[in-house]
């Protein structure tokens, strides 16, 4: 279902979910809104319209944010890792493939005749082993810190957020493309989602305890939000 507000078209998706979501999403600031059965269609427009200013907001962020070209995953590319530009280097090998991190250079060892998709199925997988190292520490030190325990957290590839949280499960999500952000972005969205382990809403508590643990967060989230991306997202 679809509905509009002014020149705003909105996708509607009811299901059996006990809150109300609302997404602007990439590449072009297409609205959703993933609401409970139990909403009546001019409630949800009620919903949409309190957060229209929101909405226009998060479009022009997206309308406006660089983009990454599409990788050809060939020599001298350009790739990011924690933050940093790094050339590609394609070394032909009959091995199994794997990359090595040198200085200013990822090294891809990997067969000549590979495909652009294996190549990135490959550089994905050790983004994803990288990922995996740094958000373990952090997530170890910042549920001491913030005194609450996740019981799971995955790394996935997603379109519309930086990471997500399952209150009632208490489990968390976050995106493979942190790998190529600085880590004190990392840091922010796990902080981020932690905290969302005692208050589920983005509410005033919410903020408090983002700027009790991590004063510096808005900083990090404007920055994180304006370095180029894949698939950047913001969820309300």
């Amino acid at each position: 279902m679809t509905f509009s507000l002014g020149d705003i078209q909105i996708d509607l998706i009811q299901k059996e979910i006990k809150n109300i979501h609302l997404s602007v999403m990439p590449p072009d600031g297409n609205v959703r809104i993933a609401a409970p059965l139990n909403l009546t269609p001019e409630t949800i427009r009620l919903y949409a319209i309190s957060k229209l200013a929101w909405i226009k907001k998060q479009q022009k962020k997206i309308r406006g944010q660089q983009r990454e070209s599409n990788r050809l995953f060939i020599n001298k590319e350009t790739h990011y890792f924690q933050g940093r530009k790094y050339m590609l280097k394609l070394v032909p090998s009959t091995a199994s493939p794997k990359i090595i991190l040198d200085k200013s250079t990822i090294y891809m060892h990997i067969s000549e005749s590979s495909s652009p998709e294996k190549r990135q199925e490959v550089m994905n997988e050790w983004y994803r082993t990288q990922l995996k190292t740094t958000v373990a520490d952090m997530i170890s030190t910042w549920e001491q810190k913030i005194g609450v325990t996740a019981s799971a957290w995955r790394i996935r590839s997603m379109k519309t957020k930086w990471g997500s949280c399952n209150t009632d499960h208490k489990s968390i999500l976050l995106n493979l493309e942190l790998a190529k952000k600085p880590l004190h972005c990392i840091e922010y969205i796990v902080v981020h989602e932690l905290v969302h382990l005692i208050e589920r809403k983005h509410n005033d508590r919410f903020i408090s305890l983002l700027n009790h643990h991590l004063p510096n967060w808005r900083h990090y989230k404007d920055e994180l939000n304006k370095l180029p991306v894949s698939h950047p997202g913001w969820e309300y």
